[in-house]
């Protein structure tokens, strides 16, 4: 059960590069298997990077650490890959957009470990492995241990042994949030967040975070906040480890979106999928029961993820047989919701997957910004989708050495943390593929800190 939530994620790494040739150190294949790679990635700039960071958190995310995050992205991710032997690829099924007969980009989705989030947790095990550190299984962190200067010498932990301490001269906490823990989202995320199904590991029980609190951290960041995304409602309520993060269901911008009483609840055009899908699975959660469909004809089913096909859809020649099969409060407002969007849809001239093309409706509540075609190609299909939790985004405050912060505001001794514990990076929402690149980041800044 190793891994944490790597092990389930995408393996997407959002990095800013001012040019599409700096990516040929990671992907040196690219331009082999994907005849003319390099000419359709744009830049992602640290300026582009920035400017997502602060549209999608509505400007408040932590100054210093984003500053931080963006200027280590690139260096960070090189090294994982040049020294520690971290395989990459392009980010083909997560990103990539076939238009005609070229592939288009999401700017800064581009790399992706390879193999994913499985491939990643691996090659990081093996690279372990091969520098001799020792890793103790079966064996939880239950405190922290100070010694008479106040300084963190330790951890108290409970293994099949027993209890035992292990000292140490510093201790970086990388324990994940709290999303697993159905308490502690009762808490601070509110109801109905202790029904939400979890993506990720069921081990991340904000353990570290208790242990750090207990000894005077500051808590930092949205804690009422975190990183839920949508994915089909016939997963069980935590994550099946053999289809790792095959859940998702992040195709919807060429969809409809309808709950249980028939009606559109959200924006499905706003942006490109990678900047909304961490808040729509909260939005989809809010909804009755928990349950939405996403709905899609032949004009776009061509564009869903891969991911896709871990469920079998339901499917039909009429909106009206279709609507009858889903499991809806009200099928005649389903019926009528889809018939006006319908009225207000766009013609398909301009229609551009890859980009925000402007195809917009008039008139209805909520409005759909992009891609707004009309349902008339059959056969017409559903997918179930409802909210899954990835992470929290409640955390402790660091330094930019990665130290954790007291509520006293200065650095406690020996202590440091990284990945989801870091808290203030992101709020209500964050861009796809920055989140691992936060743990690499801070990770590797903590490791030296504490070395």
């Amino acid at each position: 059960m190793r891994g944490g939530n790597t092990y389930w994620s995408g393996g997407l790494l959002r990095i800013a590069f001012n040019a599409a040739r700096e990516l040929e150190r990671l992907l040196p294949e690219a331009a082999h298997t994907l005849p003319g790679f390099f000419d359709q990635v744009e830049p992602y700039t640290a300026d582009d990077f920035w400017t997502d960071l602060r549209r999608v958190t509505e400007d408040r995310t932590d100054r210093d650490l984003a500053s931080i995050l963006i200027a280590h992205s690139y260096d960070t991710i090189c090294w994982m890959h040049d020294h520690g032997g971290i395989p990459m690829e392009p980010a083909v099924t997560l990103a990539g957009i076939r238009v005609g007969n070229t592939m288009k980009w999401q700017k800064g989705a581009i790399v992706r470990a390879a193999r994913q989030g499985v491939g990643l947790s691996q090659a990081w095990f093996a690279a372990a492995a091969k520098q001799g550190v020792e890793i103790r299984y079966a064996t939880g962190a239950t405190g922290l241990i100070l010694d008479r200067q106040g300084r963190v010498s330790g951890v108290q932990v409970r293994g099949s042994d027993g209890a035992a301490d292990i000292t140490a001269r510093a201790v970086v906490l990388g324990c994940g949030g709290f999303e697993a823990n159905t308490q502690w989202r009762a808490q601070y995320l509110g109801a109905p967040w202790d029904y939400a199904k979890v993506r990720g590991t069921a081990y991340n029980q904000g353990d570290g975070l208790r242990m750090a609190l207990a000894i005077g951290a500051l808590p930092w960041g949205q804690w009422s906040g975190c990183h839920a995304t949508p994915i089909s409602n016939e997963w069980p309520t935590f994550a099946d480890r053999e289809r790792t993060d095959k859940s998702n269901r992040l195709s919807y911008p060429y969809g409809r979106i309808l709950n249980r009483h028939g009606l559109r609840f959200v924006d499905e055009g706003e942006d490109l999928g990678l900047y909304t899908y961490a808040k729509y699975g909260g939005a989809i959660l809010r909804q009755p029961g928990s349950l939405a469909w996403q709905i899609f004809d032949q004009k776009t089913v061509h564009l869903l993820e891969p991911r896709y096909r871990t469920s079998q859809p339901l499917t039909a020649d009429t909106l009206e047989q279709l609507i009858k099969q889903l499991d809806l409060d009200d099928r005649p407002q389903a019926l009528r919701t889809l018939q006006e969007f319908n009225a207000a849809a766009c013609d398909p001239d301009h229609f551009d997957p890859s980009t925000k093309d402007g195809l917009a409706t008039r008139g209805l509540l909520p409005n759909k910004s992009n891609w707004a075609l009309r349902l008339d190609t059959p056969p017409f299909v559903a997918y179930s989708a409802t909210g899954g939790i990835t992470f929290t985004f409640g955390g402790v405050k660091i330094n930019t050495n990665a130290q954790v912060i007291g509520t006293d505001w200065r650095p406690i001794p020996g202590l440091f943390a990284c990945g989801e514990m870091v808290g203030g990076l992101f709020h209500f929402n964050y861009p796809g593929g920055t989140g691992l690149v936060s743990g690499a980041v801070f990770g590797r800044i903590a490791d030296r800190s504490a070395a």
